[in-house]
């Protein structure tokens, strides 16, 4: 009787574990492709390594997506929508301007703190991103989003509202390229670089020239 129990612990050790359904699979697999392509990038990153930290044969990776490639679009084409989700979210709903890049900025930091490896992999160009999931044309998409807001703006200050597409690109690149700062530097916190990012781009609006140029070189002596 006393050897029951060790019996039955040696027959629990032995009881295969149980199989993945294919669902299940695959999204283990791009789970583990997000990490790897974050953590290497996608060029330093090999089927092999995949199915070594998922624990299956190279075939498995092969059979679910194709090759790497067909993970990092899966990973991509899900960033690149709960990015966009939450940009374009943040301007949902009528503001003042200086709300609406407030919100905005805010969207972007909270994204990449809940979505860290995501925006890693986002900012990182690869061979395999197409056109419309590049991090550069997800921005040009968001700014397309906010030229109506900066139209309104600069009619309301004289200023010659033709030029509101090339300041949406300004203003949602700067926001764009301090989170990829912030994304290492964690410091200060959130609440204050969106406050930071606004004051400068807020102000800055705010004291713009009407037609400004370029401070002319001095002539030599």
């Amino acid at each position: 009787m006393p050897d029951a129990p060790r019996e039955s612990r040696r027959a629990t050790a032995r009881a295969p574990r149980a199989r993945m359904t294919a669902s299940e699979r695959r999204e283990q697999l791009v789970a583990v492709g997000r990490g790897l392509f974050a953590e290497k990038g996608f060029d330093g990153t090999s089927v092999e390594e995949i199915a070594t930290r998922a624990e299956v044969s190279k075939p498995v990776v092969y059979e679910h997506f194709g090759g790497k490639e067909g993970i990092y679009a899966v990973v991509v084409d899900r960033e690149v929508q709960a990015l966009t989700g939450a940009l374009i979210g943040s301007l949902a709903e009528s503001a003042h301007p200086k709300v609406l890049v407030e919100r905005a900025s805010l969207a972007l930091l909270d994204y990449i703190e809940a979505h860290e490896d995501g925006f890693r992999i986002l900012v990182r160009d690869s061979p395999v991103a197409q056109a419309t999931g590049t991090f550069s044309s997800l921005i040009g998409d968001v700014a397309t989003k906010v030229e109506h807001l900066l139209v309104d703006q600069f009619k309301a200050n004289g200023l010659e509202a033709r030029t509101a597409p090339l300041y949406a690109q300004m203003l949602v690149g700067m926001i764009a390229l301090t989170g990829q700062y912030w994304l290492d530097a964690r410091s200060p916190g959130k609440q204050q670089v969106a406050a930071h990012l606004v004051n400068l781009a807020w102000n800055g609006l705010k004291g713009m020239e009407k037609k400004p140029e370029l401070t002319k070189p001095r002539p030599p002596r």
